[in-house]
């Protein structure tokens, strides 16, 4: 979500018409309306905020895909994120760069994004082992993934090569998540873990350069906002809908409305791992 000032009200403003305080039922109706797929989220401005992590993943990927000849990208999303690196990392790139996606919405949107960029995507289930040869890339990238397979990341990278990723970390949004869904079980907040990915990577055979980490706020300002989001980024509420969880909504609504944006917390690390030559 991009980062900018916004009021805390939701209002409709037409020519020659005073401010009208949208209702809840066409706020959420909003929300539900707005597509899902990829990862571009300018839709949430002057709707939400999220602060960014301070090493900056998309722009420090332009200069690791700079100086890479064969790249891959796990879980591209829609290609956002990849096209804006590659942008970054212009005129040098890579002469090879590859990418996978699971779902078919994003895969067909990022085939579009970025084939003028001649990024090859292949359609790969997000669990299954990556179809590239052993040492085929000598950097894997991936934002977010949902569940960083080690030993596949540590086989298609050639020795010496690097794996560069930015992870959700634990307990993220959980503020959000426990509205609707009540107090989680410390085993589940505990997910994601810095610690314990290290440990998974190193057992593949990874050694660990940087594992920064950081928690970031985030702010929803109207209750289209909120809806969206889960829609979007499904594993926070599982089997989210509208209908499913009303209470919940009108009574985040009402506490946005008496009391101002809703506050909660993203959290992220970085991962800048070497395979040993």
């Amino acid at each position: 979500m991009k980062k900018e000032r916004t009021g805390a009200s939701a209002l409709v403003i037409m020519e020659g018409m005073t401010p009208a305080r949208r209702t809840f039922a066409e706020l959420v109706a909003e929300g539900a309306a707005v597509p899902t797929e990829g990862w571009d989220f300018s839709w949430f401005a002057g709707r939400a905020t999220e602060a960014r992590p301070s090493w900056g993943y998309a722009r420090s990927a332009g200069e690791r895909l700079a100086g890479a000849e064969a790249a891959l990208d796990i879980q591209t999303g829609g290609g956002e994120v990849l096209a804006f690196s590659l942008g970054a990392a212009a005129p040098a790139r890579p002469r090879l760069v590859a990418a996978t996606e699971g779902w078919a919405p994003n895969t067909a949107r990022a085939t579009e994004l970025l084939r003028p960029h001649g990024v090859v995507v292949v359609a790969a289930p997000d669990d299954a082992p990556l179809p590239f040869a052993d040492g085929a890339f000598d950097l894997v990238l991936s934002r977010h993934p949902v569940a960083p397979h080690w030993d596949e990341i540590a086989r298609v990278l050639r020795p010496g090569g690097t794996y560069f990723a930015q992870h959700v970390g634990p307990a993220s949004v959980f503020e959000l998540v426990e509205h609707f869904l009540g107090p989680q079980p410390q085993a589940g907040r505990g997910a994601r873990d810095p610690l314990r990915e290290r440990a998974a990577a190193e057992a593949a055979g990874l050694e660990i350069v940087v594992l920064p980490a950081e928690r970031l706020r985030m702010e929803f300002h109207d209750i289209a906002a909120v809806v969206h989001f889960l829609r979007k980024v499904v594993w926070m509420v599982p089997g989210f809908t509208v209908e499913a969880y009303e209470p919940q909504l009108r009574a985040l609504h009402e506490r946005i409305e008496r009391e101002g944006p809703f506050v909660a917390h993203s959290s992220r690390h970085l991962f800048d791992a070497r395979k040993p030559r």
